[in-house]
């Protein structure tokens, strides 16, 4: 093929001609390399530093993390954090003082009580409601964070500022942040697994993504229903299969070097291979026909509902795959009655929470006992929690609005003490009061079990280092083990 003066015929696309010398050929080419051998120098080093990166800052605590994600907003004055007060005022005009903890109320509003009964559960006496009798059974694994605080009453706001700990997105979500700290534990599967259920929360997939991080550490989503992951089963024998993953990987290579190296690029080889690996181990791992009977029925995969037995399986899908060592694992819950999010009740609120604890309660404590059953409890950080919580007053008498000024989450296993509350609200259940806990705080815990200090995993982006915490966060100290 003919070539003009000052080109060459690019031999990754037959046809298509290239400038003579690219940035890199230019520094190899001039000063006789001195250009190039600075450049290696610094590959060198960045190369070092990745290495470093994949490991602890200092001994973990835990391997692992379950994120089991509460879409919507659970009311926490109606699972874990009991209003005598709000008993008593129930009916009455809402009215509260103004003061910069609380969100605003509107005119007509009552205060609505609690609407299940609350009792004392386990040695440790922990309130729970009856909302989640399954849950109740674990109470003595439970740390229960009642003064969490969020930015804006928002869904989409709240989700991602819950996954990436900013509000406004294009961050990396907090498993992202996990899979570049730590890398993984088993080569044949990535390091995040998104166990869905049909429904992406609100926020979209940003919740889950990699962003400015290389791709290779976005999710890697499993759906419930049919086929867990598409293009699982490999369509050629197996080496012809390592044939065109060889071509592949050749000729991406190839295209990376010219452009002067391409994280795109790069990830994509990296992808390729880790999904010619997940070929081998995903479809086993999905698979729990292998499962005794009472594991089945513990966490109620036999169900007859589909919602109720898919959630079910995500969860002991989970379990199987923090024994196969993936790092982080979240799971969300389904979308039963086509509402803005799953546990979103402006109305209906008795009828749908009663739905979503059906879903979701059997499972999670199965779990959680599973887990510890099996000596992984300890190296396992679960993590329970919703965007938001609900208000202790409404419109109406069975429902409640989005809050984020006070509300519940809770932790079992992974270093946490079991059996406890932390933070407080007022006594109507409307701010945190006590410990005021925000969502930095809890990844900069999350991380630090993890043995990754949060103002230490920082990856450079649009000319700062970038963290998960940003400028903020704190270990929550006192409810560590």
């Amino acid at each position: 093929m003919s070539t003009k003066a000052g080109v060459s015929a690019n031999p990754l696309c037959p046809g298509r001609l290239s400038p003579g010398a690219t940035r890199r050929s230019f520094l190899q080419q001039s000063s006789l390399g001195f250009g190039w051998l600075a450049f290696a120098g610094l590959a060198n080093r960045l190369a070092s530093a990745e290495s470093r990166r994949a490991q602890a800052h200092f001994a973990p605590r835990v391997k692992h993390v379950i994120f089991l994600f509460m879409d919507g907003g659970v009311s926490h004055v109606d699972t874990f954090d009991p209003k005598p007060e709000l008993m008593k005022r129930n009916g009455q005009p809402a009215q509260w003082r103004a003061d910069e903890l609380s969100q605003s109320v509107s005119a007509n509003r009552k205060w609505l009580k609690n609407l299940w009964e609350f009792k004392q559960r386990g040695q440790s006496g922990l309130w729970v409601s009856d909302l989640l009798p399954h849950i109740a059974s674990v109470a003595d694994e439970l740390c229960v964070v009642r003064s969490m605080v969020g930015e804006t009453p928002l869904h989409g706001a709240q989700s991602l500022l819950l996954h990436t700990g900013r509000s406004i997105g294009a961050a990396p979500s907090l498993g992202s942040w996990v899979s570049y700290g730590l890398g993984t534990e088993n080569e044949q599967l990535p390091s995040y697994m998104l166990l869905n259920n049909d429904w992406v929360p609100n926020g979209g997939s940003q919740n889950f993504a990699s962003s400015f991080l290389p791709a290779t550490h976005q999710a890697t989503p499993v759906r419930a229903k049919g086929r867990p992951v598409d293009n699982i089963t490999p369509a050629d024998p197996a080496a012809l299969q390592r044939a065109k993953l060889d071509f592949l990987h050749e000729q991406d290579s190839a295209s990376a070097k010219s452009l002067g190296g391409s994280d795109a690029v790069e990830s994509a080889i990296k992808n390729y291979e880790t999904a010619a690996r997940m070929q081998s181990l995903v479809p086993s791992l999905c698979d729990v026909s292998g499962e005794s009977p009472e594991t089945l029925r513990l966490y109620g995969v036999d169900r007859a509902n589909d919602f109720d037995k898919f959630y079910a399986l995500q969860c002991l899908r989970a379990r199987r795959m923090i024994e196969a060592g993936v790092r982080f694992v979240e799971i969300t819950c389904p979308n039963t009655h086509g509402n803005n999010s799953p546990w979103d009740q402006h109305g209906e609120l008795r009828k749908r929470h009663e739905e979503n604890a059906r879903i979701t309660d059997q499972p999670v404590a199965a779990l959680i006992r599973d887990l510890k059953a099996r000596g992984l409890l300890d190296e396992t950080l679960i993590l329970w929690a919703g965007e938001m919580g609900r208000t202790p007053h409404s419109a109406g008498t069975d429902g409640r609005d989005h809050h984020v000024s006070g509300y519940t989450i809770f932790m079992a296993g992974g270093g946490v003490r079991g059996g406890m509350t932390y933070g407080t609200t007022d006594e109507m259940g409307m701010s945190a009061v006590e410990h005021r806990v925000d969502i930095h705080d809890l990844h900069a815990t999350i991380l630090h079990q993890l043995g990754l200090h949060h103002e230490r995993l920082t990856f450079r982006f649009g000319g700062r280092d970038q963290r998960l915490t940003d400028v903020h966060g704190h270990v929550i100290e006192d409810i560590l083990g």
